[in-house]
């Protein structure tokens, strides 16, 4: 029985040589490659400029609302198991020009009456010596505030030029339809405040609202030891932040949740396990130039 011969191609050539791709369209074809990925780059970082931008405005608006403010703070030890765990929850205003906190609850349960009226007579206090205040020592305390503010107003600008930026996708959240954006610190980054020195030791990824360019939400790593005040503090690899915000009265973006779960070493010897929860609701609108009065 006679078999059928294959036909086969020149035994000198394979497939590199039949496919191959001209020097010069080698050069233009990663050119395109690298634009695309400069491109992408300069993208993020508009968004993220964009982002930062916004949040300027939008804080002139959330200034103008109070809150309750539930925190939960874990101390874990060594087995991962909770020691200790503190609950307060506080009702943020705004008072004259600047924020008062007054506890309200404590472990999710109504202050004593005892501790109850301890706190309103604080209240109380604080509002009498306000209003007694002059024009220069009321200027003097708002400005001390919105020092505070201007602080960390420079310190998130600084965040377009710390990391290098990438999109990954596209993400619905809270009803929003948002980017997703992956950041890695930049090696030629310089902090230029005590508080962005951390930085340089973060990756994180962003959801970011495409249509305000709000952040909807935050999570964040440290990847190396962050070290403040001559090593007598050192946070280590591990740490996690996650940030979330939600859209209030379709006019502003407000914090409605903040988890921490860090562990850090205080000199030498003593080593500490946190994680702290903090949430935020029942937000209400208040008039700047409203008056507060003493109860009694």
């Amino acid at each position: 029985m006679s078999r059928k011969k294959c036909i086969s191609g020149p035994k000198t050539k394979n497939l590199k040589t039949v496919f191959r791709v001209p020097a010069s369209m080698q050069v233009a074809l990663a050119l395109i490659l690298i634009r695309a990925a400069t491109g992408q780059q300069r993208d993020a970082r508009e968004i993220i400029r964009r982002s930062v931008a916004a949040s300027e405005h939008n804080w002139k608006i959330a200034r103008n609302y109070t809150f309750l403010q539930r925190t939960e703070e874990r101390q874990i030890d060594s087995a991962g198991q909770v020691k200790s765990k503190q609950v307060k929850t506080h009702d943020v205003t705004l008072l004259e020009g600047s924020p008062y906190f007054r506890l309200t609850e404590r472990d999710d349960h109504p202050l004593p009456p005892g501790e109850e009226k301890k706190e309103q007579d604080k209240l109380d206090k604080s509002i009498a010596a306000r209003l007694k205040e002059t024009p220069a020592q009321r200027e003097r305390r708002i400005h001390e505030y919105e020092q505070r503010r201007e602080r960390q107003r420079a310190d998130m600008a600084e965040v377009p030029e710390a990391f290098d930026f990438r999109i990954v996708g596209e993400e619905r959240m809270e009803g929003c339809d948002t980017w997703v954006l992956d950041a890695m610190p930049r090696r030629d980054y310089r902090p230029r405040t005590r508080d962005t020195k951390i930085l340089p030791h973060v990756k994180g990824r962003f959801w970011i609202d495409r249509q305000t360019f709000q952040w909807v939400k935050l999570e964040a790593e440290v990847i190396d030891t962050v070290s403040w005040g001559l090593f007598l503090i050192r946070l280590e690899p591990g740490a996690r932040i996650r940030f979330e915000q939600a859209h209030v009265n379709d006019e502003v973006w407000l914090p409605s949740r903040i988890s921490i779960k860090a562990s850090a070493r205080l000199g030498i010897f003593k080593r500490l396990r946190v994680e702290e929860n903090t949430t935020y609701r029942n937000y209400r609108k208040f008039q700047t130039d409203s008056r507060l009065m003493v109860t009694h």
